[in-house]
């Protein structure tokens, strides 16, 4: 995860990450909606340090979302209490340890619940797909599968759960897979011996229809300040910095090539700082030729010719008495991740979970 105590001085490429934002943006969810919240860390906290985001939010959050086996474990280095709930389908090797280490496995067949069974008793929460077509049973056959698995000797039916493909974009089809499955989950809820937690809202779903969350609801983008509905976007904090240095400053005339590919050539003498990140920190090669920016000395300084593996460069011509040593924020409130992701034809979740492993990640 690279989290470190160390000073930025001595890092080359580091991410501070505000906790104090990530508290506020759980509280503002929270404000949405009475249910629960599950606080989703997968992908290292989406880039945050999993470390960092998960002691920020102990204690705020009813459950911890995890992608599989060894992030649970991340999880529960740092926090010994809270629910880690496993989002992704486990593979057979790892179901003893998920029941013995008492995480909380989701299911997608009776075969895979009785698969768990088989090395102790064990509470699951059965996936229905209502149109995300990913994981879970087909909302047709979720009532007698759940039948099956409360047969199932050892199976605690804990839990029933869906996901939503297009709560951010297409809010008619959203609704109507909202419907469905508050009908299939009022069956199952009606034949179950205990009290089921009930969830189906990701982030969006939580922002645009609250009245529809249930037991519980599970949110991740959100959390770290980038909001999936544009609308949304005042209630939350950007919780990450992501910075580097400035390496060399060179002076050079019109006519002069840039990078790989000379896809660059200035148009007139130019101040050039070379910076030390490049796409195997997770800057996007895409970006490159995309007018992107990073500020330096709160100027916004255009990239220059093609991302390399472990350097930029960037025209600092307008900075005044830039040097080397010198900081540069590539993402940040100013620069965010919704801006990068335009600009290098993808999704804000790309760009923060793509921060490399050897970028730094600071708590401030």
């Amino acid at each position: 995860m690279n989290e470190t105590n160390e000073s930025a001085t001595s890092l080359r490429c580091w991410v501070e990450v505000d906790t104090s934002a990530i508290r506020h943006n759980a509280n503002y969810l929270r404000s949405r909606t009475s249910a629960r919240l599950m606080a989703v860390v997968k992908a290292n906290a989406y880039g945050h340090g999993t470390a960092h985001v998960v002691a920020a939010l102990a204690g705020m959050v009813e459950m911890f979302g995890v992608a599989n086996l060894r992030e649970a474990r991340e999880v529960r280095a740092v926090c010994e209490k809270t629910p880690i709930f496993i989002l992704g389908t486990a593979l057979p090797c790892e179901r003893e340890a998920i029941l013995r280490e008492g995480h909380i496995p989701v299911v997608s067949s009776v075969d895979e619940a009785a698969a768990f069974a088989a090395w102790g008793k064990v509470r699951v929460h059965l996936a229905i797909d209502t149109g995300m077509g990913r994981m879970g049973i087909w909302q047709d056959d979720a009532l007698e599968t759940a039948r099956q698995i409360l047969r199932l000797p050892g199976v605690e039916l804990a839990g029933i759960c869906s996901h939503l493909p297009s709560a951010d974009s297409d809010a008619e089809f959203t609704r109507a897979q909202l419907a469905a499955f508050d009908a299939i989950a009022a069956q199952i809820a009606a034949i179950a011996p205990g009290p089921l937690l009930i969830h189906v809202e990701n982030s969006a779903a939580t922002l645009a229809f609250p009245e529809h969350a249930a037991g519980m609801v599970r949110c991740g983008l959100p959390l770290y300040g980038v909001s999936p509905i544009l609308e949304f976007q005042h209630h939350f904090r950007p919780a990450m910095t992501w910075k580097t240095h400035v390496l060399l400053v060179r002076d050079m005339q019109s006519g002069r090539g840039i990078s790989y590919g000379r896809t660059h050539i200035t148009a007139r003498p130019a101040r050039i700082a070379t910076l030390a990140v490049g796409y195997a920190d997770g800057y996007p090669r895409q970006l490159s030729g995309n007018a992107a920016d990073v500020i330096i000395r709160g100027v916004r300084c255009p990239v220059l010719g093609r991302v390399t593996m472990d350097q930029i460069m960037v025209d600092a011509t307008a900075v005044a008495g830039v040097i080397p040593g010198d900081e540069a924020i590539l993402l940040g409130p100013d620069l965010p991740a919704t801006e990068l992701a335009e600009k290098a034809a993808t999704i804000p979740w790309d760009i923060l979970t793509g921060i490399g492993q050897r970028v730094a990640r600071i708590a401030v």
